[in-house]
């Protein structure tokens, strides 16, 4: 399966990402938010794979402020440090924003609900996306520095899902603790722990994939989605 390249538009200019198509021609919408390496085979496959699915899966390249079109992998020590240094000039906030532009341009396309679901970085813009946009369901895995945002959490009126890893090394055990604590009364959230997992265990092909560990939060995430997006 092959996507298309489609244009997302902002008040600061447009950008483009990546849209893959269920068979159909359209399912609800899934916005599928990148980790640091922008918008890599990891996340088409993705897409590609929420398409068989039966979702209008789109992820955007939200790196377009600082380099458009970013596309690298976690398999050398340059494309490391090329991503962290992505990483320090990201705007959060705007980039809260592009994906609330993504989740319109989607919209019409698909049959009506449109969630999200991000990874490391994008699990902490999923986490926003619930405070700040209009997704209807929203997922983050390990998502980063989820601590610092705690107060925006009001803004949470969807169902929002995260799946924690205990042994993750950007996220350390206080900072867990800390979302844990910050969102227990919180009922639209539900968090899923895996107390032996380091950050990335979904990511396929990476040094702390788990297959059977991925399988499991991967198959919460599609049960979610089918209830909350069908």
């Amino acid at each position: 399966m092959s996507g298309d390249t489609i244009a997302i538009e902002t008040p600061d200019g447009n950008f483009t990402g990546y849209l893959a198509k269920p068979a159909t021609g359209t399912g609800p919408g899934i916005v599928v938010i990148q980790e640091i390496f922008g918008v890599n085979k990891v996340m088409r496959d993705l897409c590609d794979g929420l398409a068989g699915k039966g979702y209008m899966a789109l992820c955007p390249d939200l790196f377009w402020r600082i380099e458009p079109g970013i596309d690298i992998t976690d398999q050398s020590e340059a494309e490391w440090k090329k991503a962290f240094d992505l990483f320090g000039k990201f705007d959060v906030d705007k980039g809260v924003a592009d994906i609330a532009a993504t989740i319109r341009t989607l919209r019409p396309l698909s049959s009506g609900k449109v969630g999200t679901v991000g990874y490391c970085l994008g699990g902490q813009l999923a986490y926003l996306a619930a405070c700040h946009t209009s997704t209807d369901a929203s997922v983050g895995y390990y998502g980063v520095n989820i601590q610092n945002r705690l107060d925006d959490a009001r803004g949470i009126k969807k169902p929002l899902m995260l799946h924690i890893a205990g042994k993750d090394e950007f996220v350390p055990p206080e900072a867990q603790e800390a979302v844990v604590a910050g969102l227990r009364d919180n009922s639209h959230v539900t968090i899923h722990r895996y107390p032996e997992m380091d950050h990335a265990f979904a990511r396929p092909g990476g040094a702390h994939y788990d297959k059977a560990t991925a399988d499991e939060a991967n198959d919460r995430t599609l049960k979610f989605f089918a209830r909350h997006l069908g």
